[in-house]
């Protein structure tokens, strides 16, 4: 947003504009056309929130949970958000399945965080969409459903979702509600490892150390390793170890370079989840 443009936003603004204020809120949010000013944000915002604009409500709401402007308050987010979603807004709908998922803000409630989740997962939200996915594929909130849990996860996924490829990519190899595919199983983990995932690097490293989906190849194996371990992924250094004692001097030297020149052109880890569950989860370590 120009000044220009900013300078008229903020006199409509002031005259109460529910979405100018909204507008506003978000540049100083960004830091766009002025300095970057959470407090400044979360004013504009509850004037906004407090004419029930839902943008504004799940705007604020973020603010809370994240303590950015206003003082940390899960019980705030809580409220923010279940204002918007009140309203049919999805990425509300979805921060609020996730508190109530998680108890934060509220008593714990895995029925209503379902509910949430698959209300925004039918408005076509992809992070609810996973999330629903993952409460059908561990039974949390329902009963486990696998083949509702693939139909989510492939939503998901399709929308480059790197925790939904990577599950998909787990119950391909297990054939877990689907038939058994590794080569299906090696693709969905390669679009998530290449999205940074560290779950998925790894487990598209084991792939190519056992050969499964994709061929057998020591020197892959260890490079993903590398970048997975790098990013965070704890099972990842052990493996790198066991390979290291059965590779060639030349095999492990490109490896590394292979590691160290995707990290360069790539650099972004995505997010994961504290228990995130990946081929590496369920494999016993030894």
């Amino acid at each position: 947003m120009t000044s220009l443009a900013l300078s008229d936003v903020l006199e409509q603004a002031r005259r109460g504009d529910p979405r100018a204020q909204w507008l506003v809120g978000n540049a100083y949010r960004d830091g766009a056309g002025v300095a970057q000013d959470y407090r400044e944000a979360a004013h504009w915002y509850k004037a906004a929130a407090d004419q029930n604009l839902a943008d504004a409500q799940l705007a604020l709401g973020h603010l809370y949970e994240h303590g950015q402007g206003v003082k940390k308050s899960d019980r705030e987010a809580f409220r923010h958000y279940r204002a918007a979603a009140l309203q049919g807004e999805p990425t509300a709908e979805n921060n609020l399945a996730a508190l109530y998922d998680h108890g934060q803000g509220t008593h714990r409630n895995p029925e209503e965080a379902f509910g949430w989740y698959q209300k925004a997962a039918q408005a076509g939200h992809p992070v609810a969409q996973c999330n629903l996915a993952s409460m059908y594929f561990r039974g949390n909130g329902t009963r486990a459903d696998h083949e509702q849990a693939l139909r989510w996860f492939r939503a998901a996924a399709e929308q480059d979702i790197p925790e939904a490829q990577n599950l998909l990519a787990v119950m391909y190899y297990k054939g877990d509600g689907v038939k058994l595919d590794y080569a299906e199983a090696a693709n969905w983990a390669r679009r998530a490892a290449e999205q940074g995932y560290p779950p998925a690097q790894a487990d598209l490293a084991y792939m190519y150390e056992q050969g499964r989906g994709v061929p057998l190849d020591y020197v892959s194996a260890y490079s993903w390793y590398s970048v997975a371990s790098a990013a965070g992924e704890r099972q990842s250094g052990a493996r790198m170890k066991a390979l290291a004692r059965i590779m060639l001097a030349e095999q492990l030297r490109l490896a590394k370079a292979r590691a160290v020149k995707w990290q360069a052109e790539h650099g972004k880890t995505a997010e994961v989840r504290s228990q995130p569950t990946s081929l590496m989860s369920l494999i016993p370590q030894k």
